[in-house]
C-alpha cells in the first residue's frame, strides 16, 4: 500500500477528538487550506467542518478526517499535519516539503 498523499500524525488526530469532546459534536472534522498573504507569499489554515464537499479530497487517521479542497491540495501534496505544544503555544503545523522557503512564524511559505 502506498503512503497516503498527506498524513496527519497521531498527535493532530488526538487533538482533534479532544476538540470533538470538548465541542461534544463527533461529526467535526479537521479542514486545511492554503491562502493567499502571509509574509512568505502563502498561508496556512486550519478550521473545522461538519460536512464534506464533493471536491475535497479526504485523508484518515482512525476515526478523524482531515479534508483539504482541490485548490489547496496542489500546494499541500506529500504535507504532514501535526498538532505541537510548547513555548510558543499549542498549534497545528505543516510539514511541507514543496515550500521553498518558510517563515519564522511557521505559517507562511512559498513554492
Amino acid at each position: 500500500m502506498s503512503a497516503p498523499v498527506l498524513e496527519m500524525t497521531d498527535n493532530a488526530a488526538k487533538k482533534v477528538r479532544q476538540l470533538r469532546e470538548s465541542e461534544g459534536n463527533q461529526d467535526l472534522m479537521l479542514r486545511v487550506y492554503v491562502t493567499g498573504g502571509g509574509c512568505s507569499g502563502f498561508s496556512y489554515g486550519f478550521n473545522f467542518a461538519e460536512s464534506v464537499n464533493e471536491d475535497d479530497a479526504r485523508f484518515e487517521n482512525e476515526d478523524v478526517t482531515m479534508l483539504v479542497d482541490p485548490l489547496s491540495y496542489q500546494y499541500l501534496v506529500g504535507s504532514k499535519v501535526d498538532y505541537i505544544e510548547g513555548l510558543e503555544g499549542s498549534r497545528f503545523i505543516i510539514d511541507n516539503p514543496n515550500a521553498t522557503t518558510t517563515c519564522g512564524c511557521g505559517s507562511s511559505f512559498s513554492i
